[in-house]
């Protein structure tokens, strides 16, 4: 494949039909696939999104805890929606820009689409590490067990999304392996949802072009509907642009007392990544933000899912729901960021099927229980070029050119859990649940087994960086489990404590891609258990929520100053969380959230690039202080405005805090228009100071290492919808 710094414009573009929505508080199969919808005028969705969430946050629906609809006003623990409303104005040109509104989170921007994710947690690199996290799309997890990819959140359309629900905290009773720290679900708009034709056209700086378009045909029995879109980006530093396709298309057919769904999601990347630029406070000189010393590197990524769903009332109080799946995704990129600058190619394809049965027993028992099992076949692959050149003598010799890696996966996952929730005396409700999950990995090396070069021979000294396992099997069977009260003080508070114990198996990526000497790597699985209070509620004209938390993360998975993965490493995270919105006139609205939290290492170690972990001290990239707020303006009804303030604070960025990043204020500033009943534009001014930060701040191989953000950038949308 050829990667040109220069691409094509894209010509063709749109976006779906802006609505109001709300899901009725009955729970039946309605809930999940045909949603009553009301369609009003696009500025009306966007700065009223914040007045409805105020006015009945208790009685907001959510679906990620449970794989169904429930109401907030029961969940013992934290979760956040970003609805429509938000993902429609925000336009996200990258996933970091929407996701950034849930309190407890901060995705950073690398280049191109490429991120890193924090959750109720340090911004976690390196291989295996976005483990702790899950990424779903309607329910669904978009990789195998095993599999993840730090970057994986390019694999969904949320820039089309219906909503985004952000879980904080381990989900691990109804999701399992990963989602320690947290889960995305992004919920896409069923065909009910979705206008018979909408298209738009977006276009910003250095030859930024987007169409998005939805459609779909609602029926008496069966409603098909699609939604897509084609970006064009010429990137703002040198050789840096990207060209990038979603779709997804879903079918729903209705019977007397089931529903049947199809559901199709496929993405494809094709991108120029910029690297790293060096130097202390690098990212100011704005010369040197705009280069790109790595004008050779690329990421070309696709990914198609295939979900099913049938959902059936077995009886009044016996609902069924499964979930077939089947998914295919392709990676290949040039790791510039390492010595030598390998190549890169991964690769999963997997089947699998989550299950459901919801059980109304007793007078109010709610019990949901299920087996999980999942397939997956996956490879890794990784080429030098040619002799390394770019590091220190020592460090090149060991760096051979040719095959480093090549090694097939086979994982078969099993899973059965329970969920038991029974509220008593009036105004108390207890949840309680566990799951016990197999995971098997069947690993089979498609090269020397050892530290030598592809050929057999031997690199000078203790032989070469990268060493590959003889062929070899393991497994990891856990537990995970939830004990949660909830007590609703009125009809307009309501207060709630649990008790969680999350896990994830290693990561096939920390298993079989060893370095040195290290021959086998005896990997416990991760776990973290977490104790949590909150309350959430509403006064009048103003919605809270507040979360408190301490989670002890052990058996963490690491590279020690031998290079040997091990797992025994222990962090701590502690802090607190808060979302305001208020709405203190009809016409403006004030939103707010953030999080304080402290991510210390809780061991002592000396770890690779001679860096030592003293308990105590702060986790490397874990900002203390991660703030928005958004001030919403409608001076008349056609027309609306929102300014954003984003706030990270100073992070160390190396494990021994020697080094350290400030941390930045930016000001976000969105202008929409209702022009007529079918047209609206956008105006959208991202760093409205033009000022100078970091998207990602970085230290290693000696030196400050960043991501440097964007300066100021006008965007330009036009949307035409259908009645």
């Amino acid at each position: 494949m050829t990667h040109p710094t220069k691409m094509r414009p894209v010509q063709f573009v749109q976006v779906s039909r802006k609505m109001m929505f709300r899901i009725p508080k009955s729970s039946t199969l309605a809930l999940v696939l045909l949603c009553p919808v009301l369609p009003v005028s696009p500025v009306e969705t966007l700065f009223l999104g914040h007045a409805t969430a105020a006015d009945d946050q208790l009685d907001e629906v959510i679906v990620t805890a449970t794989r169904r609809p429930e109401q907030l006003r029961s969940f013992a623990g934290s979760i956040s929606v970003v609805g429509e409303a938000d993902v429609a104005l925000v336009g996200s040109t990258h996933h970091a820009e929407i996701m950034n509104r849930a309190a407890g989170t901060m995705i950073q921007r690398n280049s191109g689409e490429e991120s890193l994710t924090a959750i109720r947690s340090p911004v976690l690199s390196g291989p295996g590490s976005c483990g702790v996290f899950l990424f779903l799309e309607n329910s669904v997890p978009i990789r195998p067990v095993g599999f993840c990819n730090v970057n994986e959140l390019f694999e969904v359309n949320s820039e089309e999304a219906r909503s985004i629900e952000v879980l904080r905290g381990p989900a691990g009773v109804v999701y399992g392996s990963g989602a320690m720290h947290g889960a995305v679900n992004v919920l896409q708009a069923t065909p009910a949802q979705l206008p018979s034709f909408g298209i738009g056209v977006e276009a910003g700086p250095d030859e930024f072009y987007r169409g998005k378009f939805a459609t779909a045909h609602v029926g008496e029995n069966t409603d098909i509907g699609a939604v897509g879109l084609v970006s064009h980006d010429g990137g703002w530093r040198d050789s840096s642009g990207l060209e990038e396709q979603k779709l997804n298309a879903q079918l729903v057919h209705r019977s007397s007392n089931a529903l049947l769904g199809l559901s199709l999601a496929a993405t494809n990347l094709n991108q120029e990544t910029a690297g790293f630029i060096q130097g202390k406070d690098a990212y100011r000189d704005e010369a040197i933000a705009k280069s790109n010393p790595n004008p050779e590197a690329y990421r070309d990524a696709y990914a198609v899912r295939l979900t099913g769903q049938y959902q059936r009332n077995l009886n009044d109080n016996l609902q069924l729901d499964l979930r077939p799946y089947v998914r295919h995704s392709r990676m290949d990129f040039l790791q510039h960021f390492l010595i030598g600058k390998p190549t890169e190619e991964n690769g999963q394809d997997s089947i699998g099927v989550l299950s459901s049965l919801h059980i109304d027993a007793f007078t109010n028992t709610s019990i949901l229980t299920g087996i999980d099992i999942e397939f997956a076949d996956g490879f890794l692959k990784e080429t030098q070029d040619g002799p390394a050149t770019d590091g220190a003598p020592p460090a090149n010799i060991i760096r051979p050119a040719g095959k480093h890696y090549d090694y097939t996966v086979g994982s078969s996952v099993a899973a059965a859990y329970a969920q038991v929730d029974q509220p008593f005396a009036s105004r108390w409700k207890l949840s309680a649940g566990v799951r016990v999950e197999y995971v098997h990995y069947e690993y089979d090396n498609r090269m020397i087994a050892g530290n030598t070069r592809d050929d057999g021979t031997a690199c000078p000294g203790a032989g070469c960086l990268y060493s590959r396992p003889a062929d070899r099997s393991d497994e990891f069977t856990s537990p995970t489990g939830k004990i949660g009260l909830t007590y609703s003080i009125n009809d307009s508070h309501a207060i709630y404590a649990t008790a969680t114990h999350g896990y994830r198996a290693p990561d096939t990526s920390e298993l079989y891609r060893l370095q040195r000497q290290q021959s086998i790597a005896d990997l416990d699985a991760e776990e973290l258990d977490s104790i949590e209070i909150g309350a959430r509620g509403e006064f009048a004209a103003l919605h809270y929520s507040l979360a408190a938390f301490d989670m002890t993360k052990d058996n963490v998975i690491f590279r020690d100053s031998n290079a040997f993965n091990v797992s025994d490493g222990r962090t701590r995270h502690r802090g607190i969380e808060y979302e305001f919105n208020w709405v203190m006139l009809d016409s403006l609205r004030l939103a707010l959230a953030g999080t304080y939290a402290k991510h210390t290492y809780d061991f002592n170690r000396s770890v690779e690039q001679g860096e030592t972990i003293v308990a105590g001290r702060d986790v490397d990239t874990a900002p203390r202080h991660i703030n928005t707020a958004r001030i919403n303006w409608r001076p008349i009804d056609t027309i609306g405005a929102e300014l954003e303030w984003i706030g990270v604070g100073r992070y160390f960025v190396d494990a021994g805090n020697a080094n350290e990043y400030e941390g930045h204020d930016l000001l976000n500033l969105r202008l929409a228009w209702n022009a007529t009943a079918n047209w609206t534009g956008i105006v959208r001014v991202n760093n409205l100071t033009d000022r100078a930060y970091a998207d990602r701040a970085d230290f290693a191989f000696g030196n400050y290492r960043y991501f440097p953000g964007r300066d100021r950038t006008v965007f330009v949308e036009v949307n035409y919808r259908a009645e």
